[in-house]
Formats: structure tokens, C-alpha cells, sequence
């Protein structure tokens, strides 16, 4: 964790994420199990209205959760919750923030979004970290 006093406001260094490709999501669909056709079917997104695949939300998930392990130790992560707000379509370039909302007995409270180019918020959430 880096050494600099934390308090209220104190922003995490964004993580940028390369753009997510279809290589991306099918070895995330691999991995988590998720084959759900929507992420790695276009037909399928298609037939379902859309115009193209789009990211697991897990994957935004994981992405949150290397932002939080690229800034303290995972054994410092106490709490880890996160809400779904907008789909993150292929070829998005998504970044990931983290500011902290409170510091309080030991533990520091973390907001955190996921945000793409055109201001689009696809996921929000909040960590608890132990800062001793």
C-alpha cells in the first residue's frame, strides 16, 4: 500500500484496461465457466436485439478487484461489494477508479466505478480495507 496518509478524498490510481476484445471475453468465459452467449455469441446478441457481444459483468468485476490488489494486499480487503449498472460492450476501453469515502478505526471505505470513454458508469461498488 502506498505510504502516504490516507483521508477522505484520497483517490487510487486509476487502472486502464486495454480494450476488450473477443479474445478477451471468450478465455473469461474459459476460465469462469460463464459461456453465456450473449458475451461470446454476436448471432446470438443479435437475435437478443443488440448489436454486438459485451463484457461479463464479472470481468468488470475483476478488473475492480486488480485495481484494489494493485494498491494493498489482498489480506487487507475486508469487504468487497459491487452493483451492475450498464453493459460494457466489446472493444471498450474501461477505467477503473477508487476514492476513499472514510477512515475509521483502522479500516479506510473505498467507492469504486467502473467508467467508459463516453462517461458511461457500467459497475459501482464500495471496499472496506484494513489499513493496519
Amino acid at each position: 500500500m502506498t505510504t502516504t496518509v490516507l483521508s477522505v478524498g484520497t483517490e487510487l490510481p486509476p487502472l486502464h484496461i486495454e480494450p476488450i476484445s473477443r479474445a478477451t471475453l471468450a478465455l473469461f468465459a474459459g476460465a469462469s465457466g460463464d459461456h453465456v452467449p450473449l458475451h461470446i455469441d454476436i448471432d446470438v446478441a443479435r437475435a437478443a436485439g443488440l448489436e454486438d457481444v459485451f463484457a461479463h459483468g464479472m470481468l468488470s468485476m475483476a478488473y475492480l478487484g486488480r485495481l484494489l490488489t494493485g494498491w494493498v494486499p489482498q489480506h487487507r480487503i475486508r469487504s468487497y461489494q459491487v452493483r451492475f449498472a450498464a453493459i460494457t460492450p466489446v472493444h471498450a476501453s474501461p477505467v477503473c477508479t477508487g476514492r476513499v469515502t472514510a477512515v475509521a478505526e483502522g479500516l479506510a471505505t473505498v467507492e469504486l466505478a467502473v467508467t467508459l470513454a463516453d462517461g458511461t458508469i457500467t459497475l459501482t461498488g464500495e471496499a472496506v480495507i484494513d489499513l493496519r
